[in-house]
């Protein structure tokens, strides 16, 4: 039985949280505040964090970077800010995804399953209550390194370097850079990305656009004055060697 650990400062909403997991089989534990989050992850270990960033002693964020300090666990944000900018801050921190508040009990279980396959974590099966999610993606053959203008990326070694510079990519920027260097100058779509690279299909795309204006910024380039991401509006996106 997978165990989760809830971190919430409101009492009803923490209430509501566990009663979600726990009727989806998991075991789960409950902090108040940033500090009690963790102690109890230092004290026994958890498959899965769920972390509200609204803390009485901690920002979330704050917490959210002690957390990686001591554990991989994964670690789904919940907030009520929908901020860009904000948003590839707590991925870049070290989230692995986050719910926009408000959302449903649904939606929760289904990022948090997705979250945990990811990881390689094995999310419960029961027969009432099961979640269902895609099949599991095949394997896929060893990824070759890619050489695209000034930016080589090593799937093998998993570095990408532009102009002779490591760029440092979070684990989930890494993988879309180089899925999309192992498809150049060809467009791919979100729902595509989201299948192949998130192998959950079901997410928001949203979630593609964030790591896509991080992976940006990292590339010193804007959506507007693209030079290696090329969108394709209402199509994909598609990566290119610049002009």
């Amino acid at each position: 039985m997978p165990s989760v650990l809830v971190v919430e400062d409101d009492p009803s909403i923490r209430q509501s949280l566990i009663e979600v997991l726990a009727e989806h089989g998991y075991a789960v534990r409950s902090a108040a505040d940033g500090f009690g989050a963790l102690r109890e992850v230092t004290q026994v270990p958890v498959d899965a964090v769920v972390l509200d960033l609204g803390l009485p002693d901690l920002d979330g964020g704050d917490a959210l970077r002690m957390i990686r300090g001591i554990s991989s666990v994964p670690v789904l944000v919940a907030t009520a800010r929908d901020d860009e900018t904000e948003i590839i801050k707590l991925l870049n921190a070290g989230a692995d995804d986050y719910l926009v508040k408000p959302f449903s009990g649904g939606q929760l279980i289904a990022r948090l399953a997705a979250v945990l396959r990811r990881t390689s974590h094995v999310p419960p099966v029961r027969a009432a209550h099961a979640v269902q999610g895609p099949r599991p993606a095949p394997a896929a053959e060893p990824l070759r390194a890619t050489t695209v203008g000034e930016l080589a990326v090593d799937p093998g070694a998993r570095t990408a370097h532009l102009a002779g510079r490591e760029l440092h990519l979070t684990r989930r920027e890494f993988d879309l850079l180089a899925f999309l260097a192992q498809h150049t100058g060809q467009v791919v779509s979100k729902r595509r990305l989201l299948t192949e690279v998130w192998r959950e299909p079901y997410v928001d795309d949203q979630t593609v656009d964030v790591h896509l204006s991080s992976l940006r910024r990292k590339l010193g380039e804007r959506a507007a004055a693209p030079r290696y991401l090329l969108t394709v509006r209402g199509v994909g996106i598609k990566l290119v060697a610049p002009r």
